[in-house]
């Protein structure tokens, strides 16, 4: 990592690994180079952000106002600047609500970019605008409690109507889909020739992945960011880092105990021929590098397709195993308070939606429970 053309290195006294520290310095990074090219005046915006949000939802915020920003300037009709840095407070008090409902209403929804080559096409669905209203939103409120605004806007910001989560439409894997997808890993079954080059070499390492995900419903970047001192099997536990820096210990299970240690005893190179940053990773590339996001969705959706006997570009995200893991506990009987901790859902009313693949088995426990006999079948 590099600043001003210097190596930074992490002087790390907290009890969290290295790796997590780091992810989280990259991205305080990237929220103050933002921050430098943004107008004066939200200095205590910034302050605020760094207190009240997470780190990954600061850099959101901070992208999507300097993506307001960069539209003033470019539309010319509110600003005379000719830099974001140059937006003036009293510009942006002229900002009324029908400026923001113009921007995400007709410029955000579809927009082009130039460059030397090329014209770039962007559009934004509802759930992409309905969070640049969000980070706006949050904008026009804190300068206005900072008594820098003298009128609240935000009240006259369009409504922007999200689709309501249908539970017929959650894509998930079925339980047999589940099974063929790891005998698919265990075997090499449904790879192609070339596919078999790779798999020889990383099978243990990708079936260890597929287990964790349809078991503990991890998020990709929990997954990715777990190292060998994350797991004590001794205690049979392990530690995962979610959302908004929360440390989590999980129990591990039989299964998942046999699958890690395998992958680490028998393929995993050994620590010692790796670079200090990567000692302690656990998942490792080819390159014996931590395994990057892509080539976890690459590798999810290669065996999810097979498993569903679909495409390579049919197969599923990991997201879709977390889908897997929440419908695959409700359904074996676990209340969906249980598994809202598991998943750590913010609101139990997502879990509720995994909830309804349930009805099935309520219909199928009435069907075979009959206390009066049809005399239509007494013969």
């Amino acid at each position: 990592m590099l600043i001003d053309n210097k190596v930074l290195k992490i002087h790390n006294k907290s009890d969290k690994p290295d790796n997590i520290v780091t992810r989280n310095n990259d991205l305080i990074e990237r929220c103050i180079l933002i921050e430098k090219k943004l107008p004066k005046f939200m200095k205590d915006y910034f302050i605020y952000l760094k207190g009240s949000v997470a780190v990954s939802t600061r850099l959101a915020y901070l992208e999507d106002i300097k993506f307001f920003c960069s539209y003033l300037i470019e539309t010319k009709e509110l600003t005379n600047a000719y830099e974001i840095s140059e937006i003036s407070l009293k510009e942006f008090e002229a900002i009324k609500a029908r400026d923001v409902n113009l921007f995400l209403g007709d410029y955000c929804t579809r927009y082009y970019k130039q460059s030397s080559s090329t014209t770039l096409i962007y559009e934004n669905n509802n759930r992409a605008l309905a969070r640049k209203k969000s980070s706006i939103s949050t904008l026009f409120k804190f300068l206005y409690r900072n008594e820098q605004l003298v009128d609240n806007i935000t009240d006259g910001f369009n409504p922007i109507k999200l689709p309501k989560p249908q539970p017929d439409a959650i894509k998930r894997l079925e339980i047999d889909e589940v099974a063929k997808m790891l005998d698919s890993v265990e075997s090499g079954y449904g790879l192609t020739e070339k596919e078999k080059v790779y798999w020889r070499k990383t099978k243990l390492r990708d079936k260890a992945i597929l287990a964790l995900f349809v078991t503990y419903g991890l998020r990709l970047n929990e997954l990715r960011e777990l190292n060998i001192s994350s797991f004590n099997f001794s205690r049979g536990e392990f530690k995962i880092y979610r959302k908004r820096g929360k440390e989590v210990l999980m129990p591990i299970n039989h299964t998942c105990e046999l699958v890690i240690k395998d992958y680490i005893y028998n393929e995993r190179p050994q620590s010692e021929m790796l670079i200090e940053e990567y000692k302690d990773a656990l998942f490792l590339s080819l390159q014996n590098k931590r395994l990057n996001p892509k080539a976890i969705r690459q590798l999810v959706k290669k065996y999810t397709s097979i498993s569903m006997e679909t495409s390579r570009d049919g197969g599923y995200s990991p997201h879709k195993l977390r889908a897997t893991a929440a419908t695959s506990l409700i359904q074996n009987g676990f209340s969906i308070y249980d598994v809202q901790n598991l998943l750590d859902h913010d609101n139990v009313t997502t879990t509720q939606l995994y909830a309804a693949h349930k009805k099935h088995v309520k219909r199928d426990i009435v069907n075979n429970f009959e206390w009066i006999e049809d005399d239509s079948n007494l013969d």
